[in-house]
């Protein structure tokens, strides 16, 4: 809001972020990081990115056998589809 303009598609991606099944896939992406912290395989501030080797978008859950570590760039380099969701 530089130059006093409101910024609508702001506006738009937080209400997006509240919906319960938003919120609900939040939670459990910090569930699954903070279940590898509790391991010492990830630490704040490391770099690196708790990845879903099958992601919450297609059903995968946070059983530790769907879990890895993976370079933020190498995770977040992954090819979406229009809606965010991972491609497959």
């Amino acid at each position: 809001m530089k130059d006093g303009k409101r910024q609508y598609g702001r506006e738009l991606q937080w209400e997006k972020q509240s919906k319960p099944q938003r919120v609900k896939e939040r939670a459990q992406r910090n569930a699954a990081r903070a279940k590898l912290m509790d391991e010492g395989k990830v630490r704040k501030g490391d770099g690196k990115d708790v990845d879903h080797k099958s992601p919450i978008s297609h059903g995968g859950g946070n059983e530790r056998s769907n879990l890895r570590v993976r370079a933020a760039s190498k995770n977040r380099s992954v090819a979406r589809n229009r809606d965010g969701s991972v491609k497959r």
